[in-house]
């Protein structure tokens, strides 16, 4: 099947196509015992499309899937494309309730998972509008679940499959965010969005065809998958896939496999620098290094920027709806404008506005709103925030930031996050960098709780390094110093670690509610 436009068409599904035609040979994915060409990568995709055809996958369609990384999961999210469907990437950490929400929400009429992920998956998907399920493998060996069909077997032969009816507008996937203020929202992201995106990363991450790129945190999450995963199949680098985010493995993998570049958030990278295998790893082949999710703390990315001193480093920031990244701060400005987000990535446009979506002047705080084709075209079935987010023109971001005088972004907060401390706001991350500074603090989180005298008594949560004896009293004594007194933590808990979801990101709501008594 053919339509009008489809000479000019270019959809994920084609960006694989041509990379194949580029570079047949080479290899393109390696994951635990499994090492696949362009060429097997592309067939295997061609094939595993005709398999879902076969159980009822077709153009626009939303196919879930519930499972970590994996060879497997690559292939679906092309396969499903060179169908036309809509891939919907659900957090593997949810309980069965929230993916059974994301399922009914999205009309899901097929559902892949992994073993890990089978209990959870069943049970979600009871009473929902999914009429399939099938088992993806994983990293390592595992056996299929009972019942569905396994990937293997959705390998079909035969004839070429028809083209979809399908341009560079049609819907790629949706992806759900996190819910912090309510129910999930689905993110709709078209091809062109997200191909817009990779453009992006491409020239401003310097994403190259001489890469080997650990991929190593979900790939439900917007950021492993389209910022590094698909731009990294698009221009034809080498990929290692896995599912382990330890640093003991990701340690292994990047001496073993001679990783060149790789993403993470801070709390990922500060776990890389405080695990005693990181002296005896070879790194001197990891170049780039990327970091997202929040701001690199200063005194960290010092740290990384001493013990890895031919490592060039990016900061990217965004959120999902953007496809994901909408500012980048390049290697040569990491240590000049340390803290800042870098400035409006190459496909996009950002200011800080006031409530009445006014420019505020230089080193304001206002509200991050972005023009780009990278965009969402809206939320799923939810008109009135789709309203709002788009209200005046611009997407509003939900984050409060400034500019400096040469246009680089300084993100303040979310504007969940401030806090609202004796008729004073917060920045909870300039208290968290002056927390950073002090010797013996591993990692800081710092919240809001309500107080009788504050309102908000600002508080910090904090991992000490091995052998700190830091306690509540040095802390305070210490910010003291640096912070004007209505900023200082009122209150400071240790903990072993702090909670984190599957991409890094730091859940202050699990702090606020741990801590909220």
């Amino acid at each position: 099947m053919t339509t009008a436009t489809s000479p000019r068409r270019q959809t994920l599904a084609d960006l694989l196509r041509r990379t194949r035609l580029r570079y047949p040979a080479k290899t393109a994915i390696r994951c635990g015992t499994v090492s696949w060409t362009y060429a097997e990568l592309d067939d295997t995709c061609t094939r595993l499309a005709r398999g879902l055809a076969g159980q009822g996958v077709a153009a626009g369609d939303r196919v879930a899937v519930l499972a970590r990384n994996s060879h497997a999961f690559v292939a679906l999210r092309f396969a499903v494309a060179r169908l036309g469907a809509v891939l919907v990437p659900i957090n593997f950490m949810l309980n069965a309730e929230e993916v059974r929400y994301i399922l009914d929400h999205s009309g899901a009429s097929l559902l892949a998972m992994d073993s890990l992920s089978a209990a959870v998956a069943r049970e979600a998907a009871a009473g929902t509008a999914v009429r399939q399920q099938v088992w993806l493998p994983g990293e390592d060996a595992s056996e299929p679940v009972p019942g569905l069909p396994t990937f293997d077997a959705l390998l079909l032969d035969g004839p070429a499959l028809p083209e979809p009816a399908l341009d560079h507008d049609a819907l790629a996937q949706i992806i759900y965010t996190s819910g912090t203020e309510s129910r999930p929202k689905g993110a709709m992201l078209t091809h062109a969005a997200v191909i817009a995106e990779y453009v992006t990363c491409l020239v401003d991450a310097e994403i190259a065809h001489g890469d080997v790129v650990l991929h190593a945190l979900p790939l439900y999450h917007c950021a492993q998958l389209d910022v590094f995963l698909g731009p990294c199949i698009y221009v034809g680098a080498t990929n290692v896939i896995t599912g382990k985010p330890t640093a003991e493995n990701l340690l292994a993998l990047m001496g073993r496999e001679g990783i060149t570049s790789f993403f993470a958030p801070p709390t990922v990278w500060i776990g890389l620098l405080r695990a005693p295998q990181f002296d005896t790893t070879d790194l001197t082949r990891l170049a780039k290094g990327y970091y997202g999710a929040s701001i690199m703390p200063v005194e960290v990315l010092k740290e990384i920027l001493r013990r890895l001193p031919g490592t060039r480093l990016w900061n990217l920031y965004g959120q999902t709806e953007i496809a994901p990244v909408a500012t980048v701060l390049l290697p040569e400005d990491q240590l000049r404008k340390a803290g800042s987000a870098g400035r409006a990535a190459l496909n996009v446009e950002t200011r800080i506005v006031d409530d009445a979506m006014q420019d505020v002047a230089p080193g304001q705080v206002g509200e991050i709103v972005h023009r780009s084709p990278q965009l969402l075209s809206g939320y799923y079935r939810d008109p009135e925030r789709t309203a709002a987010a788009f209200e005046g023109g611009w997407f509003h971001s939900g984050d409060l930031g400034m500019l400096d005088d040469e246009g680089y972004l300084t993100v303040v907060d979310r504007k969940k996050d401030m806090i609202k401390t004796g008729g004073e706001n917060v920045a909870s991350r300039e208290v968290e960098e002056v927390l950073y500074g002090i010797e013996g603090v591993s990692e800081v989180a710092v919240i809001g709780l309500p107080d009788a005298k504050w309102i908000e008594a600002v508080t910090a949560v904090i991992v000490l390094k091995p052998g700190s004896m830091l306690d509540e009293a040095g802390v305070i004594a210490a910010a003291c110093t640096r912070l004007a007194h209505f900023k200082v933590p009122k209150r400071v808990h240790f903990v072993d670690a702090l909670p984190k979801n599957p991409s890094g990101k730091l859940l202050k709501r699990e702090l606020r509610r741990l801590y909220d008594n």
